[in-house]
């Protein structure tokens, strides 16, 4: 005889298990305390140590996530924990640190740019937790790591390989605008998660990565700050070519529709 395994029925008045993985988890704090990390170097004045800070906040982010998918110990309470640590690292960190580094002198507007970055920030991670879950792959809207990266990017190249000191120069408030208001925009940006690491590649992706790693490890001043300017400019690209394609497809199911008619 066929046995019929019944479905057990969840009790909504039981409580939840107790207790928390503590990997991906401690991969999360530690994200959370290079952001807290770059706040206090922000503020006494090491822009550089808070930049690289933010940069390493940013491959732990990464790490927890995937992590937390390999071991499939996603959960909602590591779902929560990484939003509010994002939000320390990538939002309230790179704030701090562009106003401190280069929009003090603007008073009250640089301050207000400055809060802009942060508020923006909170408001994408908002976005993202009502959003994700519906099997889409590609963000909507600049990724908060991805602008923090920007900002953090921009600082190391300019004290590191420029030694440039900015007083008073209007590109980084308009920077800091612009990318605050991508975070909160409609437009499309992609991520590692629409790779799918299990299928076989090409074999000269893998010669592409060794050499991004040889970059890396030569220049990384030069090469974290190229990598986050094409993936914020390819973005850019990608979507006026959409809006275009769009465009030219509407006078195309216009004329359709007329012919119908």
């Amino acid at each position: 005889m066929i046995k019929v395994r019944k479905k057990k029925i969840r009790d909504p008045d039981r409580k939840p298990a107790k207790g928390v993985y503590i990997l991906p988890n401690a991969l999360t704090l530690c994200g959370m305390f290079f952001g807290f990390y770059a706040i206090i170097s922000a503020i006494n004045g090491k822009f550089i140590y808070a930049a690289w800070a933010i940069i390493l906040a940013n491959i732990f982010d990464g790490l927890d996530g995937w992590v937390a998918r390999l071991t499939r110990t996603t959960t909602r309470f590591g779902v929560e924990l990484d939003s509010l640590s994002d939000l320390v690292a990538f939002g309230v960190a790179p704030s701090i640190l562009i106003y401190k580094w280069a929009l003090f002198d603007f008073g009250r507007v640089g301050f207000a740019i400055a809060f802009l970055f942060a508020a923006c920030g909170a408001l994408r991670l908002a976005r993202f937790n009502i959003q994700s879950g519906g099997g889409i792959k590609s963000f909507k809207g600049l990724p908060i790591p991805g602008a923090a990266t920007m900002i953090a990017a921009t600082v190391i190249f300019c004290q590191d390989i420029l030694n440039f000191t900015p007083q008073k120069n209007i590109f980084f408030p308009a920077l800091t605008f612009l990318l605050s208001f991508m975070m909160v925009s409609n437009l499309k940006f992609h991520g590692l998660k629409e790779v799918d690491f299990k299928e076989k590649k090409p074999f000269w992706i893998l010669l592409f990565f060794i050499l991004l790693i040889f970059f890396i490890v030569i220049h990384p001043q030069i090469a974290i700050f190229t990598l986050a300017s094409i993936y914020v400019l390819s973005g850019i690209i990608e979507n006026i070519i959409i809006l275009i394609k769009k465009r030219k497809q509407k006078p195309e199911v216009q004329d359709e529709k007329n012919k119908n008619i």
